[in-house]
């Protein structure tokens, strides 16, 4: 039933079933464990309770003040989460309620103990110092449905996180959810959609073969992008939907560095622009000029000067970046890459003997490329061919690959050929639903993690309207 599971209400009930058969649904209800500080979550648990209940809001303030963040007492250790098929420890899950319901109480206006400002600067506050999800889709060819899949999934549970970046496949399916409305996805993510869709788009994916003489002309690729990327800038985008998406890009020559583009770093580049530069895949299509909205709105080239090509060749997972721009400490990584699936797991600190085996042997493999890059360098550079495959492979093994949730295809072993081959209807559907039921078993840790996050979010939005609509009314 989990397996062949056609819905998460589905598959959660196959979920609660095995944990009864299993007795793991009287671990869940038993507060002890070594794997966390489980008496003083639960003290924390049993104080902000009380203080809330009593409406003291000073003291609820000072407690949440001493810390809000996702590991207190070690509640986000991954075996917490291996335990059972569903959830984790209740205490776990009650303390984040808790915390949640605590932050909206001060929040709200019968609240009088702080004014405006004062709130205002304590969420925003609390905010940085908790962090946010992001979530991250890696190159992906023509497996770029199973991220869909992956977003579908998180979309229709309400976690999906609003930080979203994308690099080549991934860059196309970030685009498209960051430049359609939240009803224009209620169409988009509809069964029925996905079936008139392929019909439309029974050709795109021959885009990415590398077995056709010919690949798919440029201006034919355009016209897709046309068609399901509305022309609009990464801040109209983000006043759009709210969706912060980031989209990577790779320079297509020698001496300059990659580029994270987004509302915050290139705000008036056309995001459909991006996704075409993001998937020039090398030897395959020409490196792509970015473009922008000037002053009176043209259509103008932004750095004309540079080409850049797949974002994945330089940095298919921007965590750094992430982390900088937006205060990121949690990532939900969706990859397809073949080239590194075979070494990694569901999660970064996979703890088993031959997780622990592929990790040294993926770590190995690293250092003995980036020594023998550095050993080699003056005669690799005097053949600029060699030089030049030389410091494509340095980037792409020098990456990091993995975030705190890893969702992966079922199939980890892929032909990177076949990888860039057309795809069939029916297996298009099929990578979409294998992108579903990867994302599954994941949710609920999602969501209880990025949960104080999530409320964060929303209440600053809240008192962030609150502020401009007393402006308008002191101005009247």
């Amino acid at each position: 039933m989990l397996g062949t599971a056609n819905s998460y209400a589905e598959w959660r009930d196959a979920a609660l079933a095995q944990d009864e058969k299993t007795k793991a649904d009287h671990w869940k209800l038993r507060d002890q464990t070594r794997r966390y500080d489980y008496a003083s979550i639960k003290n924390r648990l049993d104080t902000i309770r009380k203080l809330r209940n009593e409406k003291k809001d000073t003291e609820l303030l000072f407690i949440l003040n001493e810390g809000i963040h996702g590991n207190m007492g070690g509640m986000g250790n991954h075996s917490l989460y291996q335990k059972a098929k569903f959830g984790t420890k209740q205490l776990i899950t009650d303390y984040v309620d808790e915390v949640a319901k605590a932050l909206q109480y001060l929040a709200d206006s019968h609240s009088n103990s702080l004014s405006l400002d004062e709130k205002i600067e304590f969420f925003h506050r609390a905010s940085h110092c908790f962090g946010r999800s992001a979530l991250m889709m890696s190159g992906s060819g023509s497996l770029l449905y199973f991220h869909l899949g992956v977003v579908k999934a998180l979309w229709e549970q309400d976690i999906l996180p609003p930080i979203i970046s994308g690099a080549s496949g991934g860059a196309f399916v970030a685009a498209l959810i960051g430049t359609h409305t939240h009803e224009e996805l209620e169409k988009f993510f509809d069964p029925s959609f996905f079936e008139v869709e392929m019909e439309k788009e029974v050709n795109f994916f021959r885009a990415f073969s590398l077995l056709k003489t010919k690949p798919m002309p440029v201006e034919k690729m355009r016209a897709v992008y046309e068609r399901l990327i509305p022309e609009m800038t990464f801040q109209e985008a983000y006043e759009l939907t709210g969706y912060k998406i980031n989209i990577s890009v790779a320079p297509a020559e020698q001496h300059q560095t990659s580029r994270l583009l987004n509302a915050i770093t290139s705000p008036n580049v056309l995001i459909r622009e991006a996704v075409i530069a993001s998937s020039s895949v090398p030897r395959v299509y020409p490196a792509a000029i970015l473009a922008a909205k000037n002053a009176k709105g043209e259509k103008k080239p932004y750095l004309p000067g540079r080409r850049w090509i797949d974002g994945s060749m330089a940095e298919d997972l921007p965590i750094k970046r992430l982390v900088r721009l937006y205060g990121v400490n949690h990532t939900i990584a969706s990859q397809t890459n073949p080239l590194v699936l075979p070494f990694i797991g569901g999660h970064k600190e996979e703890d088993g003997a031959i997780d622990v085996l592929k990790s040294a042997m993926l770590t190995s493999y690293k250092h003995w490329t980036l020594t023998s890059a550095k050993m080699f360098k003056k005669p690799i550079n005097q053949v600029p061919t060699l030089s030049k495959f030389v410091n494509t492979w340095v980037s792409l093994v020098s990456q990091t690959y993995t975030g705190d949730i890893n969702i992966l295809p079922p199939n980890k072993l892929f032909n990177p050929i076949r990888l860039m081959q057309f795809r069939t209807k029916d297996e298009i559907l099929a990578m979409i639903r294998d992108g579903e039921r990867a994302t599954w078993p994941k949710i609920e840790k999602i969501r209880i993690q990025s949960h104080i996050s999530r409320t964060l979010d929303n209440i600053i939005l809240s008192l962030e309207k609150e502020v401009y609509q007393q402006a308008d009314t002191d101005y009247l």
